[in-house]
């Protein structure tokens, strides 16, 4: 696995888009920018806001990918550990030196199962969930053929409507399964809200936790009469965490995307109105772009299309250049309105990705940028890890 301390031999425009010591005018484009000093500062927020609530911050590695960023994370943030959502990724995190980790994921493929069953072998702790009887005896012979322990999360549907079991009844026989399971141990509880995470209202987004936290509650409590004991009840993404973590019912918060940012999670509002990007965290990823083509009066066009982004949450925003809109993409191509023709040939834009998980499994690499030059270069460890 390449390192982002193992650079010798690579090649600025072949390998890399740059290397440490160059300027941000230098690196070539397309390519993924991460402004340092925001980014620190959002962890540093983040991991703030996650002891004062009293709760443990387990972060989201699917977002960024990345072994370095996690590890930053731990450092600066306090993380307790990763989530990731395929065994791959965390296979990728675990080779990389984290030593806890969460697949927020149902695993059924038998070989899927074995890979994760050995994980364990390399000295980290694996967990995953349960929303199926059937996957339990699965679950356990891996565990007892690899010699290892697999912990166990029953994932609750508390208002996303996709995986999950839907009452205490259903929770309580799955964890009592599980503790009963040769090789298996029940860890707790996965009650995370995913389609609710980016409505903008912050009153509806509460309305809709307010409802999960009671179905969490009355869970809880139920494995509780069965003496049966969450060490995590976990769940909360960037657009809730708050509501989860005050609730006095979650121990764990499963924020991602807080760290980077990107236009789609900006546009939500606090209980004050104000967006998330603005007073809450700063963008922290960029898309950087160049200029290729100006021939058209009022038309820009840029080197960043369709192959290095993901436009599933909307089209990208021109940071810091509000005349600028980002409203048209092809494959290699993006178009920019410049009514007031302020942009030339090989201008360089930083553009902020309208959605940043699938953003970033598009690149090989993040260039760490502070007062204009570049800092480091972070290989994205688990790109691709889809399986």
């Amino acid at each position: 696995m390449q390192t982002a301390g193992d650079l010798s031999g690579l090649e600025v425009g072949y390998d890399v888009p740059a290397l440490p010591g160059m300027t941000e005018a230098d690196i070539q484009t397309p390519c993924l920018i991460v402004d340092l000093d925001a980014l620190e500062r959002n962890i540093i927020k983040m991991g703030r806001q996650a002891r004062e609530m009293g709760v443990r911050h387990r972060v989201h590695g699917k977002m960024h990918k990345s072994v370095d960023i996690a590890k930053l994370q731990a450092t600066l943030g306090g993380a307790a550990g990763v989530c990731c959502q395929k065994v791959s990724e965390a296979e990728a995190f675990v080779r990389g030196g984290i030593q806890d980790v969460l697949i927020t994921n149902q695993v059924r493929d038998p070989l899927k199962i074995d890979r994760m069953a050995r994980i364990p072998r390399l000295g980290a702790r694996i967990i995953c969930c349960v929303d199926d009887p059937e996957n339990i005896e699965d679950l356990s012979r891996a565990a007892m053929r690899h010699g290892t322990t697999i912990e166990c999360l029953v994932e609750i549907d508390c208002g996303g409507g996709r995986c999950g079991v839907s009452t205490s009844a259903e929770v309580v026989r799955l964890a009592r399964a599980i503790a009963a399971a040769p090789g298996l141990q029940f860890t707790g509880l996965q009650a995370y809200h995913g389609t609710m995470q980016h409505l903008v209202s912050h009153a509806e987004r509460k309305a809709r936790i307010d409802t999960a936290v009671v179905i969490v509650r009355d869970a809880v409590d139920a494995l509780a009469s069965n003496h049966l004991a969450c060490e995590i009840v976990g769940g909360g993404g960037t657009g809730s965490y708050e509501f989860e973590g005050c609730s006095g019912v979650y121990n764990e918060i499963q924020c991602g995307s807080y760290a980077f940012m990107d236009a789609d999670y900006g546009r939500i509002l606090d209980e004050n109105g104000n967006r998330l990007d603005d007073g809450g965290f700063e963008n922290a990823l960029f898309l950087l772009t160049s200029v290729m083509s100006h021939v058209k009066p009022g038309r820009a066009v840029c080197d960043a299309g369709l192959k290095v982004q993901s436009v599933d949450s909307g089209l990208p925003v021109v940071f810091g250049r509000d005349r600028l809109v980002y409203d048209t993409c092809s494959d290699e191509h993006g178009e920019i309105d410049d009514p007031d023709g302020v942009l030339k040939v090989n201008d360089k834009l930083r553009l902020v990705p309208g959605h940043c998980d699938p953003t970033c499994n598009l690149h090989d690499w993040y260039v760490g940028v502070r007062n204009g030059k570049v800092e480091c270069i972070w290989p994205v460890s688990a790109r691709g890890k889809a399986f």
